[in-house]
């Protein structure tokens, strides 16, 4: 078997590429930099972004552009792999990654999804989705749940969830995954879990840091990467449920894990962190009800301890 990740660099293309490799599933990685290749671990098997031959694999570390056609259909055409994967974004609601939401994830689905339904039609194709873009009520989120399109990101998923379902009518088997929150030591800095597990650590070193927090009583699931893309690959491999949210259901105030992160150094965070001035939170709660995930036999397996665990140690 074959499988192509856009987004390859980041946590969730890292933790499926290992993953993939323990399925013994070939996997062409795919990101917009070598150093971002590089840091998940892939191998150096790109087409150049403005490479329109698609005689031949470039082994030299050239990146690719989900957002490229010329990529995008060359990359498939060669390849033409059991699944692809698309998990490129840029992580934000801000408005200020507007454009580059769009591009990555709203452009980059109907390149993938034209490209397999032109050259490849038995393809799998996962699109990941985003708690982020359903309607929160603060009651647990399932899939018929309304989208909200409240932020630039959320417009983004959107979208390429229709995408997704135009593309299906036309006879595709096309997956859609609702990432809940979910994180490992692999999370960038701009992230709070990572950042709070952090000066936790740099804290422990005799490093005087402070961290601010708008509202420590936000509560939201605490799920690990490694689960999650386990839950992908259980959803690509049956052909009954195409969208389903992936979650554990478990939702943890932002205290709780202040206070797993600090205790495992012996410090107290109320020393190290600053409340934020005039801040409103997105949302009080965000949780999940995965009942659908699970019914096919997937389970996480870490829990917010772990999670903790996981990356304050590593």
């Amino acid at each position: 078997m074959k499988a192509i990740i856009f987004g390859a660099s980041g946590q969730d293309g890292f933790y499926l590429h290992q993953l993939l490799k323990h399925k013994n599933v070939e996997t062409v990685c795919v990101s917009r930099s070598v150093d971002d290749r590089r840091n998940a671990g892939c191998q150096p098997a790109f087409l150049r972004s403005e490479d329109t031959q698609a005689s031949s694999l470039r082994s030299d570390g050239t990146v690719g552009d989900v957002a490229d056609w010329n990529f995008v259909e060359n990359l498939t055409k060669t390849h033409q792999p059991d699944f692809v994967f698309h998990l490129a974004a840029n992580s934000t609601t801000r408005h200020e990654a507007l454009f580059d939401n769009h591009a990555a994830i709203s452009t980059g689905t109907i390149n993938i999804l034209e490209a397999v339904n032109r050259h490849s039609r038995h393809t799998k194709v996962f699109l990941s989705g985003s708690a982020m873009q359903f309607e929160n009520n603060n009651t647990p989120i399932d899939e018929s749940t309304p989208f909200a399109p409240l932020s630039p990101y959320a417009v983004s998923r959107i979208q390429s969830v229709y995408a997704g379902r135009y593309f299906r009518s036309l006879g595709l088997k096309v997956y859609v995954g609702y990432f809940f929150n979910h994180d490992s030591p692999r999370r960038p800095l701009n992230h709070l879990n990572q950042k709070i597990a952090t000066v936790a650590k740099n804290i422990s070193k005799g490093i005087d840091e402070r961290i601010e927090i708008g509202d420590v009583t936000v509560e939201k699931e605490f799920n690990y990467a490694g689960d999650t893309v386990e839950a992908v690959w259980t959803l690509v491999n049956q052909d009954e449920v195409f969208e389903a949210v992936i979650g554990s259901s478990e939702a943890h105030s932002i205290e709780e894990w202040l206070e797993l992160c600090f205790i495992s150094v012996n410090k107290n965070w109320r020393d190290h962190v600053v409340k934020k001035k005039d801040f409103t939170p997105e949302y009080k709660i965000l949780v999940s009800n995965p009942k659908l995930i699970k019914s096919l036999g997937w389970q996480p397996k870490v829990d917010i301890k772990g999670l903790a665990k996981i990356m304050m140690e590593e």
